[in-house]
């Protein structure tokens, strides 16, 4: 059990949790949830033992093993199955020191140890590891490639294979959904259900905490609050406890009212009816979740287009890929005016380089491109965060793109935003990823898109952003097209789901749940399309059993002669210490100017059955070790 009791907590001097009290279960799975800033990741430390409470304790078991995601990755030459294995510290130990006992030719040593070899499962741990890594999207030809040569986000990837792969009493995951394609997710979410770890899960996807956790632990206004269930379940109790503040009530009813009136005005209307559905499915919604976001500190919306051509672009027979290999073929897409366009596929399978393809960052090969004449793409990817400029502002970012817009305008703009106050006028290389995602957001917003292109546009935001971007995407006139493992975002925004798959876009008949099981039914055909692989993998694991089978016969063998010959050692001291004794009389004058000689005879008697006893236990321990040495090693 984790218990916190009284605990006030602080970093660079600020308090961020105050005389908190509570008490976390084994195996429980507790999502933690929170605005940016308020203490989560900190929190993550305290237990960890990296960061001190100002005050109170924090207690936790002793034994427990605690495994959390590093933040780097160095550019390591060791392979990514190892680097993943180096994460168990103890199997990496006891592998040491059975090479040591080998060369050393100590049995005794190489018993023991690969008995405990076989209790922290350390020959099922490559296996372990490996079905890991290939549940985050790595290939067998990716485990014995370098670290160096993997990218940032797939380093990334390789920390949260490292952190599953130990033995962990508590696993502590801070947004491990990043960088990862919904194939992944999905895979994550099932191994998580069923860890028998502990878990503190901080998550900005509404919908993997609702799968995963069954407690919601909250820090807000410097304090904890535990609550049961999902966070739908704890989204809905705080929003019925907003919805008692007259505030939050007009505000809602204000958007309510202007949602109405936009459906009742445009339902009948086909250039618009699309949009208007996109709203009924925010009024639907906004029962629950309005109230929980009345005080959330985003504040925008899209600027409307200059102009709203329709078609705004369209690709016929085209294709796609690289100088090295082709990726897409036969492309048909018409992209128009309200268009919401949900991206699927596994990863690999070219849902970036379709959007790289229609934002016109890569090459079409061959077949037609039409762009309408006003067409003005706005295209957001997780390498736009690279092209910030550090040593700016927000909104000095800002006031570059509108160099004639009163300074007001643009404090009000980017405050809608939450860059408020000195954090408008601050430079942005200190920031965190979701506050320069954020920003990157911004500035694409400014430029009044009429086509949006969105690669992963949810990494690094929180949930109140995510929400805020959900809400303007639903009230934005112009085409979107996204690719996201944001389940909660493509239900809610996309009228339209296309699937990247073999070489094609097509269609996809169905929704999230259906694309579950389609993907479920892939890596089954997969398994069946690879007989000659899967009998190799058997035959590894029964070689393996075999090899286990073979060192337990051994060690059972060994471990009674092991025994023998302890006990042989500790008799043989005990009988020469008494020898060493009843010589000492037997050597003393006095013992034989005594009349009586009866002594000095049953002295002579032990001391005699002494030395038998001691020579006979020398020569069995002689053929103790002598049987011993001839079985091979464990």
């Amino acid at each position: 059990m984790i218990a916190l009791r009284q605990v006030t907590f602080a970093r660079a001097g600020r308090p961020l949790v105050i005389d908190a009290s509570v008490q976390l279960h084994a195996g429980w799975k507790v999502g933690v949830v929170g605005a940016n800033g308020c203490g989560k990741s900190s929190l993550f430390a305290l237990l960890a033992n990296e960061l001190h409470a100002e005050s109170g304790d924090v207690e936790l078991p002793a034994t427990w093993q605690i495994a959390r995601v590093t933040q780097e990755t160095p550019a390591l030459p060791d392979a990514a199955l190892d680097f993943v294995l180096d994460g168990d510290v103890e199997l990496r130990r006891v592998e040491r020191e059975i090479l040591a006992a080998e060369a050393a030719g100590d049995g005794v040593a190489i018993g023991h140890l690969h008995a405990r070899y076989g209790e922290i499962e350390g020959y099922s741990a490559k296996a372990r590891a490996a079905e890991v890594l290939h549940g985050l999207g790595f290939s067998d030809a990716d485990f014995t490639r370098p670290v160096a040569e993997f990218s940032g986000g797939w380093r990334v990837r390789l920390n949260l294979a490292r952190a599953l792969s130990c033995r962990a009493d508590l696993l502590l995951l801070d947004e491990p959904t990043n960088h990862l394609d919904l194939d992944a997710v999905f895979w994550l979410e099932s191994w998580l259900k069923n860890t028998p770890a502990t878990l503190l899960l901080i998550s900005h996807d509404r919908d993997f905490l609702d799968a995963v956790v069954g407690q919601i632990l909250a820090i807000d206004l410097q304090r904890l609050t535990l609550t049961t269930g999902g966070y739908s379940d704890y989204e809905r109790a705080r929003a019925a406890r907003l919805s008692t503040q007259q505030s939050a009530y007009e505000a809602q009813q204000r958007e309510i009212a202007h949602l109405n009136s936009f459906i009742d005005r445009f339902r009948a209307k086909a250039t618009k009816a699309r949009q208007a559905q996109s709203r009924i499915k925010m009024l639907e919604r906004m029962e629950t979740v309005a109230a929980a976001h009345v005080d959330s500190p985003f504040h925008f919306a899209f600027r409307q287009p200059d102009a709203l051509p329709d078609p705004l672009l369209s690709v016929e027979k085209a294709a796609a890929g690289y100088v090295d290999r082709s990726i897409l073929q036969n492309i048909s897409l018409t992209l128009r005016p309200g268009c919401r366009i949900g991206l699927l596929g596994r990863n690999g399978a070219g849902k970036s380089t379709l959007v790289k393809l229609l934002a016109g960052t890569i090459a079409q090969q061959g077949g037609e491109r039409k762009e309408a004449k006003a067409l003005n793409i706005g295209y957001f990817a997780q390498h736009q965060l690279e092209q910030l400029r550090l040593d700016e502002s927000p909104l000095q970012h800002l006031a570059r793109l509108e160099p004639t817009t009163p300074e007001q305008e643009l404090r009000d703009y980017i405050g809608g935003f939450d860059f408020r106050g000195d954090m408008a006028m601050r430079a942005i290389e200190p920031f965190s990823g979701g506050e320069k995602s954020r920003l990157a957001l911004a500035l694409l917003i400014r430029t009044k898109p009429n086509l949006l292109l969105l690669d992963e546009p949810t990494n690094h935001l929180d949930l109140e952003m995510r929400e805020a971007l959900t809400f303007a995407l639903q009230d934005y006139e112009g085409g979107v097209v996204f690719v996201s493992h944001d389940r909660h975002l493509l239900r809610t925004c996309a009228d339209e789901l296309l699937l990247v798959a073999d070489g094609k876009v097509s269609e996809f008949d169905g929704d999230l749940d259906d694309y579950a099981a389609w993907l479920a039914n892939q890596r089954m055909a997969e398994k069946a399309q690879e007989p000659e692989f899967a009998a190799e993998k058997t035959d590894r694991l029964q070689q393996r059993a075999d090899a286990k089978a073979s060192r337990q016969a051994l060690l059972a063998q060994r471990r009674p002669l092991i025994k023998e010959i302890e006990q042989l050692e500790k008799k043989m001291a005990k009988w020469n210490e008494e020898k060493a004794m009843l010589d000492t009389r037997l050597a003393d004058p006095a013992l034989y100017a005594a009349v009586d000689r009866r002594e000095s005879d049953e002295l002579h008697r032990q001391a005699a059955k002494l030395v038998d006893e001691i020579g006979a236990a020398e020569e069995r321990w002689l053929d103790a070790q002598h049987e011993l040495e001839s079985l091979p090693p464990a």
